[in-house]
């Protein structure tokens, strides 16, 4: 008997083990780098407050269309603040989810609470980098009318979700020397996004240049600037909203 309980305490010791260890590793992504805290900062054309979400409330704002972003996997929200900035520059109202644990896999409904929050926004994009990007498209299949545009930086569909019958205005932007996305995986999720779908391919873009967090395992390296690469996402994200007006 006791050496059963002595296995039984050793087989929870690992788990609890395993688990706090996971725990850890998600809750301690790379830092954002100095350019995600500067976009941080409210200025004469965006408001910046950062509670529940990062919201970027733009002074002269469009009253109608709003933007909800998912970070990417293990990765701070902050890091993304540049491109939200930039995007409430232009007249949007631009909101960044932090995610539990960093991780949307576990907070795919979060853009229930925010949708909520905004009744004067009758159109609303979601949009995703990564594992963010695949959850945002997942939030679409599960709520369909309350979409109107999904942009993907660096991600696909997860398998067995279907938008390709919605009407849905999507935009799906992949760098050409991302080393955790492959061309090949973003050409095959074609199939499950609308035929009017728009590709953008960054020539020279990689993976961690969709955020502004360093460099990440795994990925190849880029051959054109963040800067220039956020510049390519920036104006296609831009043009998908103006589709919606």
């Amino acid at each position: 008997m006791r050496k059963r309980l002595k296995i039984i305490l050793a087989v929870l010791f690992i788990v609890c083990a395993v688990l706090v260890g996971f725990v850890v590793w998600a809750e301690t992504p790379p830092v954002p780098m100095q350019e995600a805290f500067n976009a941080m900062q409210s200025d004469t054309n965006v408001t910046v407050t950062n509670a529940r979400w990062l919201v970027f409330q733009p002074t002269s704002a469009n009253d109608t269309i709003g933007f909800i972003f998912y970070p990417g996997g293990r990765v701070d929200y902050r890091s993304y603040a540049p491109l939200a900035h930039a995007i409430a520059n232009k007249g949007y109202l631009a909101i960044i989810v932090p995610m539990p644990l960093n991780l949307a896999v576990l907070g795919v409904n979060s853009a229930n609470d925010v949708i909520a929050s905004y009744p004067n926004i009758t159109k609303w994009t979601i949009a995703g980098h990564s594992l963010g990007g695949s959850m945002a498209a997942q939030y679409v299949h599960d709520n369909p009318t309350k979409i109107e545009g999904l942009v993907l930086l660096a991600a696909y569909p997860p398998s067995g979700v279907d938008l390709s019958e919605l009407n849905l205005a999507v935009t799906t932007i992949h760098g050409s020397n991302d080393g955790l996305v492959s061309t090949k995986q973003i050409d095959d999720s074609l199939k499950q996004l609308p035929p009017s779908t728009v590709r953008v391919e960054i020539a020279g873009g990689n993976h961690a240049q969709f955020g502004w967090y360093g460099s990440q395992s795994g990925d190849k390296q880029a051959t054109i600037t963040r800067e220039q690469q956020q510049n390519q996402i920036t104006n296609a994200t831009i043009i998908l909203l103006h589709k919606l007006q």
